[in-house]
């Protein structure tokens, strides 16, 4: 169950807003937790479904060890360069791994949409080419909060 937005609902993403947005944009920051508690936050591209978000990451990375041993993240895509102009949403919850890891390519009914939307999105493609490197994970938020400035001095 999703925890709802609480404050700055002025400056909230509706639902629609926060769709396309996460939908356009291409890089998200996505933090992990070392098991001493550091955290660790690296670029990644990803793909929204409307529910999910897929993110697509080395396997051999700190961040995939990480994820392997604390499933839990916080994932966030912001844009915008004067305060104004300020967007964004963060995401949070727990991973899960899907697919073959690392993904070569075998059939996952599950990945058929992500692959397709990312190969496109970030290739041009209609196909994702399988580089065994990389892995999927998908995360369904427990928790969303999105700001939009904009909406600020627009006065709504």
């Amino acid at each position: 169950m999703t925890v709802a937005q609480r404050r700055g609902r002025r400056i909230m993403m509706t639902d629609a807003e926060r769709d396309a947005y996460l939908t356009e944009q291409r890089t998200c920051r996505v933090a992990t937790v070392s098991p001493d508690g550091r955290p660790h936050v690296g670029a990644l591209w990803f793909v929204w479904d409307g529910t999910s978000l897929w993110l697509y990451s080395l396997t051999r990375s700190l961040r995939w060890s990480q994820l392997r041993k604390d499933p839990r993240v916080a994932v966030v895509v912001d844009d915008g360069v004067e305060y104004g102009e300020l967007r964004g949403v963060e995401l949070s919850g727990e991973v899960s791994f899907v697919g073959e890891i690392p993904r070569t390519g075998e059939e996952c009914p599950e990945l058929d949409v992500p692959e397709r939307t990312f190969a496109s999105k970030y290739f041009g493609l209609d196909a994702l080419p399988h580089d065994a490197r990389h892995g999927w994970l998908r995360l369904t938020p427990e928790a969303v909060t999105s700001w939009d400035f904009r909406k600020i001095a627009q006065g709504g």
